[in-house]
């Protein structure tokens, strides 16, 4: 993938996506499951990234596994109370459907737990479309084998965070922000157990990035970044990534990545 950054403003409403962090403790540590999207994709062709796409029309009202009791229990986990029923209650479908298509695996939609919340800007820099992507992390379902569709996906492939950031800075796999900063923040976690503690625990993370050019090279800046409007940091680690070398980088190195 050869990314190509983007300098038009899209003025359309976000639309509204789920995708999933599924995760398994490997012999060396916490691994999660990576999918490589198929070269001729509209979005992010050739690039890894987690199972995951848009909120169907039907997705509200497709029949799940593990469905709470609680009608209110998905707009409540998501920590969005004014979301409509019907939405929040489709992105978990939406997690689970996809995460079905894209890699054979069938989670109980109750396995599920909000990670993040990334809404990308007005300005995208590396997609024309504008996207309110919900991140999930959950438990790789026990006994069942994840296998890539070979449509919309031509790999899957269980990375330990750092290695997966390793392979990136070697040139070996190609990865979007959202997916940089989301290992960057799973470099820190020790297993499974550990991940879903920490998403029960607090809200999910709402990331708004703010692009900007310096010096002739665009920069995306999170919240804790000098020149993001949010002043609180959102995780340890990186708080900008800059494009160079057809990539983003952050200042810092590989040794910035992984901490």
């Amino acid at each position: 993938m050869a990314l190509e950054i983007h300098f038009d403003a899209v003025d359309t409403a976000p639309i509204d996506s789920a995708t999933v962090m599924v995760l398994r403790d490997g012999p060396q540590g916490l691994e999660v499951l990576m999918v490589r999207r198929h070269g001729d994709s509209g979005v992010l062709g050739g690039a890894h990234v987690f199972p995951g796409g848009k909120l169907d029309a039907t997705d509200g009202e497709t029949a799940v596994r593990g469905e709470p009791r609680e009608p209110s229990w998905y707009a409540a986990t998501l920590n969005e109370p004014r979301l409509p029923p019907s939405v929040a209650r489709g992105l978990f479908a939406a997690a689970v459907r996809e995460t079905r298509e894209e890699c054979g695996l069938d989670l109980p939609v109750d396995s599920l737990w909000p990670w993040s919340r990334w809404i990308t800007p007005r300005q995208p820099s590396v997609s024309r479309k504008r996207f309110d992507t919900r991140f999930f992390v959950a438990p790789a379902p026990h006994g069942q084998e994840a296998i890539h569709d070979a449509v919309e996906a031509t790999e899957a492939v269980w990375l330990m965070p750092s290695n997966g950031l390793q392979r990136y800075w070697a040139g070996e796999i190609d990865l979007a922000p959202p997916q940089i900063m989301s290992l960057v923040q799973l470099v820190r976690v020790a297993n499974v157990a550990q991940a879903m503690d920490a998403a029960r625990q607090r809200p999910p993370v709402l990331v708004e990035p703010h692009p900007f050019d310096e010096d002739g090279e665009r920069v995306i800046c999170y919240p804790g970044d000098p020149r993001h409007p949010v002043r609180g940091t959102a995780w340890q680690g990186p708080t900008r990534l800059r494009f160079r070398n057809r990539r983003f980088e952050p200042e810092g190195g590989l040794e910035a990545l992984l901490g």
